[in-house]
């Protein structure tokens, strides 16, 4: 290929990118400014529809067709890992007998962007018969799945995204953000906390950095302590026996006030160290944590500091201890 050739491959290339990056960023926009549409709409109607989602005691039915069902399918998994029960029933299948899995104690939220999905029917009548609060999430008012819900939650009425707007585009991604708002404003609402998430969340990264220090120390028995006055010899058969690389020094109160290392045996070698008070080679004051500290914090400060154990406390005494192995065993890096 000549260099002049290589220049106009080259260029079209170019010019291929910087069409392709234009459509892309103009997507990306348009949904931006939907979601912001969106944002600016919200008004009482969301609050009712939480009101109708927080006394639910059994569960969120979540239901939609097509491309709503695929978000229902989302929104119903976000409400799930955040302590809203929540289950995802296609409208076509409910019409088969599926309907059954819809009870008295739950609530439903439909979705249907023009809200004349003809599929929802059954559902719809099904709520109406029984009484069940019915959530709506489409982009036109007074259409029919609006105008029979307990609560219509309107999406803005905008065009999907590209030179055809045909494929759910926009209306999908303010159909999800809606859904998020309502399951984060619910957990909120609920006081739920990170460690009510870890109880959904227990496996995979997500669980490593819920863990708390309770769940990894070992139990006040295994702790390596000794009194002030103990004298060196006994205190090494202690950290010894409890292999920690360590044992703490309590006061009368049974209170940590310091810790011996390793560290600290090397630092104070002398032909007298036996018969020394573990009062007089303690590090005083040293690291400790608490049961309900996060696991990966602790875990960062350990590797900052280089400290290998780290005792739990509770009103200063010791409730257990946490090993730099305890971690990586659980997967915390």
């Amino acid at each position: 290929m000549t260099s002049t050739a290589q220049n106009m491959a080259g260029d079209d290339s170019d010019a291929r990118i910087d069409a392709d990056l234009a459509v892309a960023r103009q997507v990306l926009n348009q949904e931006s400014k939907a979601v912001d549409a969106l944002a600016a709409s919200l008004d009482a109607r969301f609050s009712q529809a939480l009101d109708i989602l927080f006394a639910v005691t059994g569960r969120v039915i979540v239901t939609g067709m097509g491309k709503s069902g695929h978000v229902g399918r989302k929104i119903a998994a976000t409400f799930a890992s955040t302590g809203t029960p929540s289950q995802f029933v296609h409208p076509a299948e409910a019409s088969h007998g599926d309907l059954g899995m819809i009870t008295a104690e739950d609530a439903v939220l439909a979705i249907s962007n023009s809200g004349e999905a003809t599929e929802l029917s059954d559902t719809l009548e099904y709520c109406k018969r029984f009484d069940i609060p019915l959530i709506a999430i489409s982009s036109k008012p007074g259409s029919t799945l609006d105008s029979v819900a307990t609560v219509g939650l309107l999406i803005p009425d905008l065009p999907e995204a590209g030179s055809m707007p045909l494929a759910p585009t926009t209306s999908t991604t303010t159909t999800i953000a809606l859904g998020d708002a309502l399951a984060v404003a619910l957990l909120e609402r609920r006081g739920f906390t990170a460690s009510h998430f870890r109880v959904f969340h227990p496996g995979g990264k997500l669980g490593q950095r819920l863990l708390r220090i309770g769940d990894l120390m070992h139990a006040a028995e295994e702790v390596p302590a000794v009194g002030l006055n103990t004298i060196m010899s006994e205190a090494i058969v202690e950290m010894t026996k409890k292999r920690f690389g360590c044992v703490g020094v309590l006061n009368g109160d049974g209170k940590l006030v310091g810790v011996v290392t390793d560290g600290d045996l090397s630092r104070h070698m002398s032909d007298t160290i036996l018969s020394a008070a573990a009062s007089s080679i303690m590090t005083a004051d040293p690291v400790t944590t608490t049961p309900d500290a996060l696991a990966m914090e602790v875990f960062g400060q350990m590797n900052e500091r280089k400290i290998g154990a780290v005792f739990v406390l509770t009103d200063g005494k010791p409730v257990g201890i946490v090993h730099l192995h305890d971690m990586i065993r659980a997967g915390i890096t």
